[in-house]
């Protein structure tokens, strides 16, 4: 169980150990080049791979990634239904190759809606993949954040009754959907936009955030470097001062953490 950012400061890091994106800008994509919304989804597909890939190969712990939220189910019924096709179609042919490679898989958010095939075949694929710690996959799918502090709540509550009109911080942490990694270091969403629309509200307390205007199926490799270059350039200081921080060690130069860990293994 990690602690939360307001009690206690996390390691400075070149790297984030943690990183969460909003994938934003499928569409639009696809609009641009005269093609249907679903082309866009479909490659958008195609960069989840190759991002977590290149997280893999940086040496970042944690990746979530905000796949469906608990209002997009407001968007056309047509595309809602491409969304959950593409959602299965990725868990039946995708888990494998993130088991052989030593990706855990984890998924978030109020699952039934989807119905009881994809239920099995997301229980499947965390059980097939527990052992694994290279990275951390989260996929938050109807997923909010009013939703998890609710639920957690509501655990909590059910759970330690007793204690009603007295829970501290640290008695909520264990209840919430991603309660078994730290807090994200950095935040990255895609398309233009700038803001956190409901995803992980409790967690992206001191969260840095980068926003680009690059459509989610265009963003690669680079990009995601110079994130993570924007990231290590900035002075995290929780709380503190500047002048509190003059004596800490910096971290390690992001270029030569990255050329380190891309000599690691690359994913099959």
């Amino acid at each position: 169980m990690f602690t939360s950012s307001t009690r206690e400061i996390p390691k400075a890091t070149a790297v984030p150990r943690h990183l969460a994106i909003i994938m934003d800008g499928n569409g639009r994509w696809a609009k641009q080049r005269f093609l249907p919304r679903v082309a866009g989804h479909r490659r958008g597909v195609e960069t989840v791979r190759d991002v977590i890939r290149a997280c893999a190969e940086r040496g970042i712990g944690y990746l979530t990634l905000f796949a469906f939220s608990s209002e997009n189910w407001r968007r056309p019924a047509d595309e809602v239904s491409v969304l959950q096709q593409l959602f299965r179609t990725a868990l039946e042919q995708e888990v494998e190759k993130l088991r052989r490679n030593g990706i855990r898989l984890r998924v978030i958010g109020n699952l039934e809606p989807f119905g009881e095939k994809i239920v099995d075949l997301v229980r499947e694929a965390e059980a097939s993949t527990a052992v694994n710690d290279r990275l951390t996959l989260t996929i938050a799918a109807n997923y909010g954040g009013r939703w998890d502090l609710l639920q957690a709540m509501n655990r909590l509550v059910a759970a330690h009754p007793e204690n009603a009109g007295r829970y501290e911080e640290a008695d909520l942490v264990p209840y919430l959907a991603l309660n078994y990694a730290p807090e994200p270091d950095l935040f990255i969403r895609t398309g233009g936009e700038e803001r956190i629309s409901n995803f992980l509200l409790w967690h992206l307390a001191y969260t840095e955030l980068f926003f680009t205007d690059t459509l989610w199926p265009d963003f690669d490799a680079a990009a995601l470097d110079a994130a993570i270059a924007s990231y290590a350039s900035r002075e995290r200081r929780f709380g503190r001062t500047s002048e509190q921080l003059g004596d800490a060690p910096r971290p390690a130069d992001p270029a030569v953490s990255a050329g380190e860990t891309a000599s690691h293994r690359r994913l099959a």
